[in-house]
C-alpha cells in the first residue's frame, strides 16, 4: 500500500465539522475503503473501534495516526459517556467496526442514539457491507430482503428463530460462523423447505467463495466440511411461488409412504414441493398413524 497517499478534504471543505462519523471499513480488500472515509479518518481526533489491532492495520495501510479507543459490546456502557464528553468538547469522533458498516450486528446504534439525543452532529458515510455484497452476489431476488443477523447458537433456539421468518415474502440474509454453518443450513432446510439459497464466504478476499444451490444442496455441500474459515453470509430466496393445497400435500405424502418410510417420504416431498421438511414429517406421521388405525 502506498504510504504517500495524498490526503485531500473533499468538496473544498478545509476541515470536517465536529461530531460523530459512522465510517464503513473494507470487509476484506483494504482498497475498498472510500476516499472520503480516508479524509475523515485523517482529521479524526478519536477513532472508536471494536478491536484496535484490526483497525490499526487499516490505518497503517493509509499512513493514518488518529488516537484509537476500544468500543465493543463488553465495554460500550462504560465508553459511551466518555465518547459523548469528547463530542461535547468539539472533537471529531469516528466509529468503525472490524469490517463493514458499523451498527450492523454491533452496539453502535446506542452510541448514535445517545449522540443524537444530546444534540451532536451525526452523519454516516456510505461504504462496504457484507449484507449488500452477499445478496448481490447470490443471484437471488434483491427487490425486497430482510437481514436477520446471527441465528442463536443452540439448535432448539435456532429452529424457533428461523420459524419467525417462514412466511416473510422476501429474500432472507443471515450471518453464520464457520463451525455452525453445516448444522445451521440443515436447520434452515428443515424449517424453510428446499428454497434456493447461497453461501458467500470470504467476500472480496483472495479466496472468495460463493456457493449457489438449494438448501438441500448446500446442506450436502457443507455436511462434511469442518475446516471452514472466514466471514460467512447465508442468503435464502423468498417462499416459492407455487401454491400447494393440503390435499396435494397429503396425496404426495401418501404416494411416497406406500414405497418408503416417514422420514424418506417427508424428505422427498419437501424437495419436490419446496415445503418445510419438519412440518411434512409431522404430517407424514399423522397419515401413517391413520393408515395403521384403518387396517
Amino acid at each position: 500500500m502506498n504510504s504517500n497517499y495524498n490526503l485531500k478534504i473533499g468538496d473544498g471543505e478545509a476541515q470536517p465539522r465536529s461530531g460523530l462519523y459512522i465510517i464503513p471499513t473494507p470487509i476484506g480488500n483494504l482498497r475498498d475503503i472510500t476516499l472520503r472515509a480516508i479524509d475523515i479518518l485523517a482529521s479524526a481526533n478519536i477513532v472508536a473501534c471494536e478491536d484496535t489491532r484490526i483497525t490499526r492495520r487499516l490505518l497503517d495501510a493509509y499512513n493514518l495516526r488518529p488516537r484509537m479507543i476500544a468500543y465493543h459490546e463488553h465495554n460500550a456502557s462504560r465508553q459511551r459517556p466518555r465518547i459523548l464528553e469528547k463530542l461535547g468538547s468539539g472533537n471529531i469522533v469516528c466509529l468503525v467496526c472490524d469490517s463493514g458498516t458499523p451498527l450492523i450486528s454491533d452496539p453502535g446504534y446506542k452510541l448514535v442514539q445517545a449522540a443524537t439525543q444530546a444534540g451532536y452532529y451525526v452523519t454516516v458515510l456510505p461504504g462496504a457491507s457484507a449484507v449488500l455484497t452477499g445478496i448481490l452476489a447470490s443471484g437471488l431476488p434483491t427487490d425486497r430482503f430482510l437481514f436477520a443477523g446471527f441465528p442463536p447458537p443452540r439448535a432448539h433456539a435456532r429452529k424457533r428463530f428461523f420459524t419467525e421468518f417462514v412466511t416473510c415474502p422476501t429474500s432472507l440474509i443471515f450471518f453464520e460462523s464457520p463451525k455452525r454453518l453445516a448444522t445451521s443450513i440443515e436447520d434452515m432446510w428443515n424449517v424453510f423447505g428446499d428454497r434456493p439459497a447461497a453461501v458467500a464466504r470470504e467476500l472480496t478476499k483472495r479466496f472468495e467463495e460463493i456457493k449457489k444451490s438449494s438448501l438441500s444442496g448446500l446442506a450436502e455441500e457443507f455436511k462434511n466440511k469442518s475446516a471452514l474459515k472466514g466471514e460467512i453470509v447465508v442468503i435464502i430466496g423468498p417462499p416459492l411461488e407455487k401454491i400447494v393445497t393440503d390435499i396435494q400435500v397429503d396425496r404426495a405424502l401418501i404416494a411416497k409412504l406406500k414405497k418408503t418410510g416417514v422420514k424418506e417420504a417427508s424428505l422427498a416431498v419437501s424437495k419436490a414441493l419446496g415445503l418445510s421438511r419438519r412440518s411434512l414429517y409431522q404430517r407424514a406421521l399423522e397419515l401413517k398413524k391413520r393408515e395403521l388405525e384403518e387396517t
